[in-house]
């Protein structure tokens, strides 16, 4: 499909929350099929017991926010789920390959408030942007052990040893293990 054709459809990010059982997947995508949208990208997840699901959608135009809310209404009904719509302009749908080192940051520890919030401010604080996280608890109810895995972009400026000094002070205030890995993307 060319940049002219592309510029032709509309785009919408659409997000589906609700308590895991089988068949949300397949739910949406006849939904989305029977709408006739083109999924463009998607992640799905369980996050405890819910299921959370958030995909890019194309359509040729006209075609509206509307439509597609009124489409989901009887898989949200059936399924419990909540959706929600949002019309993407033109500039927010072209992938843009992250400029930066790709790494790879991994935290583990004893389970305590903070954890993501003090990681992603010293983040936040240099101009790192974070293209991926995912959070667990794993371990028992008695040693509870967060595990907190996301992937970064580093500003030319940051090298992957700065940012491994960087952290090196949560590990000692947040009593944690931290780590950080260089990514090499994969061409498809």
């Amino acid at each position: 499909m060319t940049i002219k054709e592309k510029d032709r459809l509309a785009h919408f990010a659409v997000t589906i929350i609700g308590k895991d059982c089988p068949g949300i997947v397949a739910g949406t995508a006849e939904v989305l099929y029977r709408l006739g949208c083109n999924v463009e990208d998607s992640s799905c997840t369980m996050l405890g017991g819910e299921f959370a699901m958030i995909l890019i959608v194309s359509h040729e135009e006209p075609f509206t926010k509307g439509k597609m809310m009124d489409e989901f209404r009887t898989l949200c009904d059936a399924m419990n789920l909540t959706v929600s719509v949002r019309t993407l302009h033109h500039d927010e749908v072209y992938y843009q390959a992250p400029q930066g080192e790709l790494c790879m940051v991994s935290v583990y520890g004893s389970d305590q408030p903070g954890i993501v919030y003090r990681v992603t401010k010293e983040l936040a604080d240099r101009k790192i942007n974070i293209t991926d996280l995912n959070t667990k608890l794993i371990g028992t109810v008695d040693q509870p052990v967060y595990v907190l895995m996301l992937e970064a972009v580093l500003p030319q400026e940051i090298s992957l040893d700065d940012l491994t000094g960087l952290l090196e002070h949560l590990k000692k205030e947040l009593n944690v293990e931290i780590s950080v890995r260089v990514i090499t993307p994969i061409s498809l």
